[in-house]
């Protein structure tokens, strides 16, 4: 379990938690850089050069991956091979030569959220809504909380308050579903409006949120109760759905494929922090999962550096010893690193076979809650693992590794080629009617918000549009 390895009671090991978490969270160029800049500071840490494989310490051959790690138990399992590789080995496992890595980074857009959540409305959205709507999308804060009010708005843009708020409510309901809310409360009572259109929720739930939430977040459970005339046990089931469920904070929800980091460059990806492919490249063979380590040599404490230690004053000796601590903690974290995300990728991958091999429209159903229950682990430490990592599939096709946690993606592939064979076009209701058909329940809402995700224009627009062309 991921956990397994952090689990230690000591002072020193909550540094040693503190730095795994931070570096698990980094990309594979980040940690490369977090290790220059190590060694560029610190005496007692020391590169050598040298092939060796990360995972069991074996020296390895000029060129090629560990022929330990990297070859399967036996050919007839489909357990996919996931092993930490040296990055001068990246690209060999995919069949590449050398001269055949590409000289241009891979690119990825990164999107904002304002962006993000235009782009789902846009095309539905009135000609004359679309500024006011990019307007308010440019006034959230950090969490996604709109930080005007319908009045000012209504004064700027002229228009009558109904008609802000009318907008206001379909960028409530787009992905992060609660964005532009006033408060934590309005986004929660807006998901729950979505989440009660494909399940039923806990009673009191609405109650609850609308005038209890303070003593909710203080446990204040019979308080509760009492005075809903409820159980103590019902508002105990309404805390753990909210928390399992919902985000108060949606701007700090996962939301689309590529979140943006709080920087004003643009996320470039030089190359894939994973790799996917088959085994010698046949079909049949087992995948292959190969994660980066971006480190080319062995880091090591400095022999020398620590054998000098008894040669020198005590005052020198001190701080010499907080240089070796200091070298030691970053090696054994960065082993914490690639320990947490082999033992991730063994699942995911298990989990997410389908859509490795077949495409978007078998993306299976799978949240970070649920691989971190099975892993043992708090949902962030999955967060922190996927945040910016990218991942190389069989294909050659590059995603970030947090699109195996897109529940909507088969939805909305499936609705797309709905649309692609549709001999006249069909409402939003007629291909609600098509999902059900092949076992997909999703209110008529919800395909409008995926088609709008998708950038395709109403049944209404695209007849127009065809009978322009």
């Amino acid at each position: 379990m991921l956990q397994g390895h952090f689990q230690q009671t000591t002072t020193t090991t909550s540094a040693h938690l503190a730095q795994t978490m931070t570096l698990l969270s980094l990309t594979a160029d980040e940690l490369q850089q977090k290790v220059e800049s190590e060694l560029s500071t610190n005496p007692a840490l020391e590169l050598v050069d040298e092939r060796r494989c990360p995972m069991c310490k074996r020296l390895l051959p000029p060129v090629g991956s560990c022929p330990i790690c990297s070859q399967p138990g036996s050919y007839e399992s489909q357990e996919p091979i996931v092993f930490i590789s040296p990055r001068d080995d990246f690209y060999a496992g995919s069949g590449s030569s050398s001269e055949e890595v590409p000289d241009e980074p891979f690119a990825s857009e990164s999107v904002d959220l304002p962006t993000y959540v235009l782009r789902q409305v846009a095309a539905d959205l009135a000609v004359e809504d679309r500024p006011l709507a990019a307007f308010i999308l440019n006034h959230l804060d950090e969490n996604g909380f709109l930080t005007t009010t319908v009045l000012e708005l209504a004064r700027y843009h002229h228009r009558l308050p109904s008609e802000v708020q009318a907008v206001i409510e379909r960028l409530k309901h787009c992905d992060p579903v609660g964005v532009c809310a006033s408060s934590p409360q309005e986004a929660l009572l807006t998901q729950i409006d979505v989440l009660e259109e494909s399940r039923s929720i806990p009673p009191f739930t609405r109650e609850v949120v609308t005038d209890h939430l303070q003593h909710l977040s203080h446990h204040h459970y019979p308080e509760i109760a009492k005075a809903l005339g409820a159980t103590s046990a019902q508002i105990q089931a309404v805390s753990s759905f909210l928390s399992d469920n919902l985000n108060p904070f949606p701007a700090r929800a996962h939301w689309g494929d590529v979140r943006n980091p709080n920087t004003e460059e643009s996320q470039v990806y030089h190359q894939p922090d994973i790799l996917v492919y088959h085994l010698n490249e046949n079909p049949k063979n087992p995948l292959v999962v190969e994660i980066v380590l971006p480190i080319r040599g062995t880091l090591r404490v400095n022999p020398l550096f620590k054998a000098s230690l008894k040669e020198v004053d005590e005052d020198r000796a001190s701080e010499w010893k907080g240089d070796i601590e200091k070298a030691s903690l970053l090696i054994k974290c960065i082993q914490q690193r690639s320990n947490a995300l082999r033992l991730l990728l063994e699942r995911l991958v298990v989990y997410q076979r389908n859509y490795i091999l077949a495409g978007d429209k078998e993306m299976a159903s799978l949240t970070r809650a649920e691989i971190a229950k099975e892993l043992s682990v708090h949902e962030s430490t999955i967060s922190r693992a996927v945040s910016g990592k990218t991942i190389q599939l069989p294909n050659k096709k590059i995603v970030p590794l947090a699109i195996f946690f897109d529940r909507s993606l088969a939805q909305r592939t499936l609705i797309k080629e709905i649309i692609e064979a549709e001999a006249k076009p069909l409402s939003d209701s007629e291909i609600q009617k098509r999902l059900d058909k092949v076992g997909i329940h999703i209110a008529r809402r919800t395909v409008a918000k995926y088609r709008s995700m998708e950038g395709i224009l109403s049944a209404h627009q695209r007849q127009n549009e065809a009978r322009a062309a």
